[in-house]
């Protein structure tokens, strides 16, 4: 099912809502990309558990094309987080955030700790906090692939990404997934922005306030999960653990055999790990 809220400035958002029959407060989840939120689906099954609310950010998706382009930046999508708790009438809410919407959601628990129950960030991107990935990072990370058949394309445009060359995305995704077969090829094919738009005023100046950020983080008192997939190479579990040591005591999971979309790989571990921190 989807429905609609209105954003500060007026732009109409949609949300998708799965396990509307659950009980109980829901998990808002937000997606990356920015995407059309689709490609979370009901994150493995998760929505058996809890009540899924899964915003499209501004300009993807069902939700409006804004007036304003400079509010697609991430900072300024934390405010449709917000009019998105309040559309529900929630004094508080759970928070899951993937890839770069883990910038959006940690930035929404920066600025309203006291909104937010539990927080988890899958596979987060990590600019919101200035944790770095380098290029060798990467390269030590795809190497644990060198089995796969497709690792001699994907590794050399790997290589040519890292040198600044430009790459061939499509040649790379096998590593950002566990298995490489057909279901993960349609769902990297889903999952790609589709509003350069919006991709290019996320990370605008501005965006981020690195040390802000781990200031407040630093005092959440709420309950955090953040998970990375054992071969992701887009937050790799370096990272992430890296990340998880900014909260006071945050959980830290690393699913074995998972990419960049955990759910997929392995939907009975995801979503055991993930409804087990929500219950607790």
């Amino acid at each position: 099912m989807t429905t609609f809220c209105a954003a500060p400035d007026g732009t109409r958002l949609a949300h998708r809502v799965y396990g509307e029959e659950r009980p109980g407060d829901p998990l808002i989840c937000v997606p990356g990309g920015p995407a059309d939120s689709r490609y979370l689906g009901e994150l493995g099954g998760l929505s058996a558990h809890r009540r899924l609310i899964v915003p499209d950010l501004r300009g993807t998706g069902r939700s409006e094309v804004p007036e304003d382009p400079a509010t697609y930046r991430c900072d300024r999508l934390v405010d449709d987080i917000e009019a998105l708790r309040r559309h529900l009438g929630l004094a508080r809410t759970d928070l899951l955030g993937h890839s770069a919407g883990a910038n959006i959601a940690a930035q929404y628990a920066a600025r309203y700790p006291d909104r937010v129950g539990r927080l988890v960030l899958v596979t987060p991107g990590t600019r919101a906090v200035g944790i770095e990935i380098t290029g060798e990072e990467r390269r030590e990370l795809a190497g644990l692939r060198s089995g796969e058949p497709w690792f001699p394309a994907a590794y050399a445009a790997l290589e040519a990404l890292t040198r600044g060359e430009g790459a061939d995305w499509e040649a790379v995704d096998p590593f950002f997934c566990g298995r490489w077969d057909e279901a993960a090829r349609r769902h990297r094919a889903e999952s790609r922005p589709a509003n350069p738009q919006a991709v290019a005023h996320f990370g605008a100046e501005g965006a981020f306030d690195p040390p802000s950020a781990r200031r407040a983080l630093a005092e959440f008192a709420g309950p955090a999960l953040l998970l990375a997939g054992e071969f992701d190479l887009n937050s790799p579990p370096r990272a992430v653990a890296e990340f998880a040591a900014l909260f006071p005591a945050a959980a830290f999971v690393v699913q074995p055999g998972a990419g960049h979309h955990p759910w997929l790989d392995d939907a009975e571990a995801f979503t055991s790990a993930v409804a087990g921190f929500l219950a607790r």
